[in-house]
């Protein structure tokens, strides 16, 4: 899978030694390829946040050979090559040409405009691969996730309702 770039961001393939380091312990740097050849990228102790209790199992899902997870990239900064945060698709593409999209930053890197830049690249890397419509939820509590897919050119379609977050709110960007 290749890197996404946006002017102030790298978005790097989230790949198998950052998901075993990470769960090994907090607060450490490892070598990724980059456009500009291989990079310590440094990921701080709150990195990934709430995907955290994903990892286990976005490890056990990589194969023998594959080393990346499929849609799955780290937000980093390309200036001081720090991770900022995580964001990638939520499973597949359905029959309807729909695939829902999640992201996170850390709580230092938020207010300054990346994840909306972050989310913009990947909007465009998907519909780009065919996707017809990137879709995403938010908590309607969450009114700054919802700015971001605002800013983004998402529209929202609708409304619905989680265990874990409450009232939800449903965007669509065609």
């Amino acid at each position: 899978m290749p890197a996404l770039l946006s002017p102030r961001l790298l978005l790097l393939p989230l790949t198998r030694a950052v998901l075993e380091r990470r769960l090994s312990g907090a607060g450490f740097s490892v070598p990724l390829p980059t456009p500009d050849g291989p990079r310590s990228v440094y990921f701080p102790p709150e990195w990934p946040g709430d995907p955290l209790p994903l990892f286990p199992a976005l490890l056990a899902q990589l194969g023998g050979a594959q080393d990346e997870v499929d849609g799955t990239f780290i937000v980093v900064h390309r200036g001081n090559l720090g991770a900022l945060g995580q964001l990638g698709v939520k499973g597949s593409v359905n029959a309807q040409g729909e695939q829902e999209i999640g992201y996170g930053l850390t709580p230092d890197a938020r207010g300054r405009g990346y994840a909306t830049e972050a989310v913009g690249a990947l909007v465009k890397h998907l519909h780009g691969t065919g996707v017809a419509t990137v879709t995403a939820q938010t908590a309607t509590a969450n009114q700054a996730s919802g700015r971001v897919l605002q800013r983004t050119g998402f529209r929202l379609v609708g409304s619905g309702h989680s265990e874990q977050d409450g009232p939800l709110s449903l965007w669509a960007h065609t």
